[in-house]
């Protein structure tokens, strides 16, 4: 998808890493890996419906990105080191 939409970014590359770790059991590409799964199994558990799942995961998703794009950098030293922009 990334190619195909053209949004070479780095923050989609490293994205794209954890998801294809936690969807082919593959947790060692990149640490978040384990996290990821570890969250889409449960929402799995929580929600019998794929599109109930989907919406549900969504912010998750959306959050991963940010974390990509924003606070890779970011540990427990607080406060956090938000980004000015509201995007």
């Amino acid at each position: 998808m990334i190619e195909e939409f053209d949004r070479k970014t780095q923050p989609l590359f490293h994205l794209a890493k954890v998801v294809r770790g936690a969807d082919t059991a593959r947790p060692d590409l990149v640490p978040e890996c384990a996290g990821l799964l570890a969250a889409s199994l449960g929402n799995s558990r929580m929600h019998k419906e794929d599109l109930a799942q989907l919406e549900a995961a969504m912010p998750l998703y959306d959050a991963y990105y940010r974390w990509c794009r924003d606070a890779t950098g970011e540990t427990h030293n607080w406060p956090s080191q938000k980004p000015s922009s509201r995007n």
